[in-house]
């Protein structure tokens, strides 16, 4: 009888031993899940501010982060309002092609139905007119994380027109790309300055064959260095 209580008795504290250790585990995973699900919160909140209801950065309409642009606001529609780089780090600038005009290309980033628009637009003669501020996320790279982490600048022209790529508008777009990559540490080299065709899941060719990359990251070098 001795014999057969000591085996219960081991038997019961064996059962209590592996519940003790299944529960000890459910605790240890619990608050594991609920500090990733608070971490994971936190960081939608973090990127999320400007939903809270009272809550806006303060802004002044027309403000420039380009002294030499001309400020056109895009419609709210194609883009959305941010923090960056306080939630979002901007570590890309992405080249663009507009394949029509200057003003066509305001037109339709004015334009709530179109979904996309640039922060900024080069014209052939020079001219830099901003649109969306470096601080929010425009709709236009076509990939959510890219357009979270760049700043784009459309180029009046179209991509089979080299003719249209002119000497003003490559130096007036490597001024703006130097002065970009300055305020938030962009290296000036061709991964982080890249075109639109090399974004992840883009249907889009721009800029095309005929940009002169070499000869642009070479004045955006210069731009820097003065």
């Amino acid at each position: 009888m001795g014999t057969k209580k000591t085996a219960g008795a081991k038997r019961s504290a064996g059962a209590k031993a592996e519940h003790g250790i299944s529960r000890r585990g459910l605790l240890i995973g619990a608050a594991v899940t609920a500090v990733g699900t608070a971490a994971l919160a936190r960081e939608k909140l973090e990127h999320a501010w400007w939903r809270l209801p009272g809550v806006e950065k303060p802004r002044k309409p027309g403000e420039l982060d380009y002294a030499r642009a001309q400020w056109t606001a895009a419609s709210p529609a194609n883009w959305r309002r941010a923090d960056r780089p306080a939630d979002y780090a901007i570590d890309r600038v992405v080249i663009h092609v507009t394949q029509g005009s200057f003003r066509g290309a305001v037109r339709v980033f004015q334009d709530p139905g179109h979904g996309a628009a640039a922060h900024y637009v080069v014209r052939k003669d020079g001219h830099v007119t901003q649109m969306i501020r470096e601080l929010d996320v425009a709709f236009h790279a076509g990939n959510k994380s890219y357009n979270e982490r760049s700043v784009g600048i459309e180029h009046e022209g179209f991509v089979d027109r080299p003719q249209d790529f002119t000497a003003a508008m490559y130096e007036a777009s490597a001024r703006l790309s130097a002065a970009i990559c300055g305020r938030h540490r962009i290296p000036v080299d061709r991964t982080h300055i890249i075109g639109h065709v090399e974004v992840p899941g883009t249907d889009h060719t721009d800029p095309g064959p005929h940009w002169d990359w070499d000869r642009y990251i070479e004045l955006v070098r210069a731009a820097g260095a003065r």
